[in-house]
Order: C-alpha cells, then sequence, then structure tokens
C-alpha cells in the first residue's frame, strides 16, 4: 500500500544547509531531502513515544490514587522491603 507524500520548503542558514550537505556527502543519505525527512520521523516517532508514555503514567497515577482512596495501601517501610526483595538488595542497615 502507497502512502501519499506531501512536499514542504524548508529555508535553513547557509551553515544549516552546509550541514545537511556534508551529512550527504559523507553517504549515510542520498539526497538532503532524505536526510531531513529522517530527522523529521525520528522527531515525530520521539514525541509518539513520550505521548504513550505520559498516558500510561497517568493511568498508573490515577490507579494509585483509586486505590489509596479505596483503602488500599501499603506502609512505606513494607513497600520499600517487597522493592528491596525484588531487587535483591539488602534491607537498610545490611551488607550487600
Amino acid at each position: 500500500m502507497a502512502t501519499q507524500s506531501g512536499q514542504v520548503t524548508v529555508t535553513l542558514t547557509h551553515e544549516l544547509e552546509q550541514y545537511v550537505r556534508d551529512k550527504v556527502r559523507e553517504g549515510a543519505f542520498a539526497t538532503p531531502s532524505e536526510y531531513i525527512r529522517d530527522l523529521v520521523r525520528e522527531r515525530y516517532l520521539a514525541e509518539r513515544d513520550q505521548g504513550a508514555r505520559l498516558r500510561a503514567l497517568d493511568a498508573a497515577l490515577a490507579q494509585g490514587i483509586a486505590d489509596a482512596e479505596a483503602g488500599q495501601v501499603v506502609p512505606v517501610e513494607e513497600a520499600f522491603a517487597r522493592i528491596r526483595a525484588r531487587l535483591n538488595m539488602a534491607d537498610e542497615g545490611q551488607p550487600v
């Protein structure tokens, strides 16, 4: 399935234009357009992934708040003991 593409004109400073042309000359990309497209794609994917991580964090926080409001809580000392056990770490004051 082919994807539609559009065209955008980008104006760069001389310094940035030279940088892009140097990257193409190094052989990593065939054309300046290919290099710019790769940069935009990387940025797009990073922002999309960050959005997904933030949504997951929001959901976890909402679940934690709901658990606390329902009285489903664990004393902090017990919580840290569980974490240390899961990570195979000694309790504070104990040799590792």
